[in-house]
C-alpha cells in the first residue's frame, strides 16, 4: 500500500531545483534534458534559468498534497522508467493515487470520443482481458473508447493521463470516474494545478500515454483522429500499436484501417495482443457465434442484411419484403440480446 510518500534517489536540493526549473518560463521537457547535461545538475542549471521561486514551488507541492497528490520527479525511484527513457521526458508529474502501479506493465487503449456502443464495449472487454493478464490500462478520460477502458479495468488497476492540472475534471462529466481512478488506480499531469486543458496540451498528454505503454490499441479512429497522434508519437518511440478493424464503408475507423494498411498490428481480441508481446495466454473472449432470433426465414433474412455499416430500416423493409411491424419486432428482439445499435436517422447496425 502506498503511504502518500515517493521515494526519492534524488538528494531533496536536487530534487526541489529540478522542480523549479521543470516549471521556469521557457523551459520544455527537451530543454530540460539539455539543460541537465549541460550544467551538469539542476541546481547548477537554475542559477542560469530558473524563473520561479523555491517559495512558488513550496506553495504548489502544498497545494498538491491538499488535493491528495505528490509530484514524480524525473530522476525518483518512482518515476516510470519507460517515460525516462524518452528524450522529451516529462520533467515532473503530478501524480494523485498510486503510483506503484507505474511499476507494472501497462498497455494504452484509446480511440473515438463519439464511439459507438460496439467500439465502448470492445474496449470494455479488452481492457478487462489486458487487466486479467496483468496489464495496467492508460488512457487519456476522454468520452467514449477512453471512459470505457478506464471503467472496466478500475478493479486491475488504470493510469488516466490529463491535459490539464490534477486538480481539474474534464470532461466534466468524469468527476465520478476521475475520482473514482483517483482512488483505485493513479491520476497523472504534467502540467501545473489549476491548468485548464488547452489545446497543445493534447498532443504532449498523448505522448505520455505512450510513452508508459508497452503497446497502444487503437479503436474506432476516423481519418484526421487525434488517436492517430497517439499511434503516431507510439510506433516513434518503439512502442507496438495495435489496431481493431472495421467496416471500409464506415468513416469511424478510415484512420484506423490506414494504420493496418500502413503495418499496424491487427486485432481481434486480447490474445493478438498478448501474443504480439511474447506473453500467450489462453484469455477468453466472448463468442461470435450469433444468438438464434427464432426460426423464421424472414427474421433471418432480416439479420443477414445486417451489419456493422448502418442501415436505413425503410431500406430493411424493402429488401427483406416483410412489414414493418415485424422488422421491428425482430429490431427489437436483436436489441434486448445487446446485438443491435441504434443510430440517428432511423438506421441501425449489428454489434
Amino acid at each position: 500500500m502506498f503511504d502518500g510518500s515517493p521515494e526519492m534517489d534524488l538528494a531533496p536540493e536536487e530534487r526541489r531545483a529540478r522542480l523549479r526549473l521543470a516549471r521556469s518560463a521557457r523551459i520544455g521537457p527537451v530543454t530540460f534534458h539539455e539543460a541537465l547535461a549541460h550544467y551538469g545538475s539542476a541546481r547548477a542549471a537554475c542559477t542560469a534559468l530558473a524563473t520561479v521561486s523555491e517559495a512558488s514551488i513550496e506553495r504548489e507541492e502544498n497545494a498538491l498534497a491538499a488535493a491528495g497528490g505528490h509530484f514524480l520527479v524525473f530522476g525518483d525511484t518512482l518515476y516510470p522508467s519507460a517515460l525516462a527513457a524518452l528524450p522529451d521526458a516529462p520533467p515532473v508529474l503530478s501524480a494523485v493515487g498510486d503510483p506503484t502501479w507505474l511499476g507494472r506493465p501497462t498497455l494504452a487503449i484509446v480511440g473515438a470520443r463519439e464511439a459507438s456502443l460496439a467500439g465502448r464495449r470492445f474496449a470494455a472487454d479488452l481492457a478487462s482481458a489486458l487487466g486479467a493478464a496483468g496489464f495496467a490500462i492508460a488512457s487519456g478520460l476522454a468520452r467514449g473508447v477512453d471512459a470505457a477502458a478506464h471503467e472496466a479495468a478500475l478493479a486491475t488497476g488504470t493510469i488516466a493521463v490529463l491535459a490539464c492540472g490534477v486538480d481539474q475534471v474534464y470532461p466534466p462529466h468524469h468527476a465520478a470516474l476521475q475520482a473514482e481512478i483517483a482512488a483505485r488506480g493513479l491520476i497523472l499531469s504534467e502540467v501545473s494545478l489549476g491548468a485548464p486543458p488547452i489545446a497543445r496540451a493534447f498532443p504532449r498528454r498523448n505522448r505520455i500515454v505512450s510513452g508508459l505503454s508497452a503497446g497502444i490499441v487503437v479503436i474506432e479512429a476516423a481519418e484526421r483522429s487525434g488517436s492517430l497522434i497517439t499511434a503516431q508519437r507510439a510506433a516513434e518511440q518503439g512502442r507496438e500499436v495495435f489496431v481493431v478493424p472495421g467496416s471500409p464503408m464506415d468513416p469511424r475507423y478510415a484512420g484506423s484501417n490506414g494504420l493496418i494498411r500502413d503495418g499496424a498490428i491487427l486485432v481481434r481480441d486480447a490474445n493478438d495482443i498478448l501474443n504480439a508481446l511474447g506473453r500467450p495466454s489462453s484469455v477468453r473472449q466472448a463468442s461470435d457465434k450469433p444468438k438464434e432470433i427464432g426460426n423464421d426465414a424472414g427474421a433471418a433474412r432480416i439479420v443477414q442484411e445486417l451489419g456493422a455499416v448502418p442501415t436505413a430500416v425503410d431500406e430493411l423493409v424493402r429488401r427483406c419484403q416483410v412489414s414493418a411491424a415485424f422488422v421491428a419486432e425482430v429490431l427489437m428482439a436483436l436489441e434486448l440480446e445487446g446485438r443491435l445499435e441504434r443510430h440517428r436517422g432511423n438506421r441501425v447496425s449489428l454489434i
